[in-house]
């Protein structure tokens, strides 16, 4: 055990030769649990249902828990109640994740609407003004002089497995909690889109 030094004044300790008074000392984090208003940093993992890897996130991923949809329902009640090193795994149905796959998305259209450099994995946005406007297209097939264009996420009627670490749990801000996510430029959200 350390010996206190000479000549430091009561109520106070030291690690070193500076003296900390005890009364304003930083107490350690408390260990939040996972809970409605908490802001939670996961590191994450999405694999098929084989275990195949999908994605891994490089860095923690945040959000806001608590009902605020920026996470897959699924896995938000798999994590409430946890904190920070628990792990969750959650299957998610592809109604629990990007949806069923729909065929009413698929359109083939005349090699001629598109720019002369056309690749298997560019996206377009949908014709502006009509009923596809609000979609991005995926080209997914190249024949000829025709393109296929798919409107469906790439993960749209798959099952899937989400593997998440709990990193750490802070409490909300009440500027977070007014916009209803992470107040962080890292955020990702984890749902389904419109």
């Amino acid at each position: 055990m350390a010996s206190i030094p000479a000549g430091t004044p009561p109520g106070c300790w030291t690690s070193s030769d500076r003296c900390v008074d005890r009364e304003s000392a930083p107490s350690p984090p408390e260990h939040l649990i996972i809970a409605k208003d908490t802001i939670v940093s996961l590191d994450v993992e999405l694999s098929d249902l084989w275990g195949k890897l999908i994605e891994r996130s490089e860095e923690p991923l945040q959000y806001l828990h608590g009902g605020y949809g920026n996470i897959f329902p699924v896995a938000e009640a798999a994590l409430e109640g946890k904190q920070a090193k628990d792990r969750v795994e959650v299957r998610l149905e592809p109604e629990d994740a990007f949806g069923d796959y729909d065929e009413s998305l698929l359109r083939i259209e005349p090699r001629s609407r598109f720019p002369e450099v056309l690749e298997v994995g560019m996206r377009f946005e949908g014709a502006a003004g009509g009923d596809d406007a609000d979609l991005i297209f995926t080209v997914t097939d190249i024949a000829e002089d025709k393109v296929v264009l798919d409107a469906n996420h790439a993960l749209a009627g798959m099952a899937l497995k989400v593997s998440c670490t709990v990193v750490g749990v802070r409490p909300a801000t009440e500027v977070e909690i007014q916009n209803g996510s992470a107040d962080d430029p890292e955020s990702v959200i984890l749902r389904i889109l419109p």
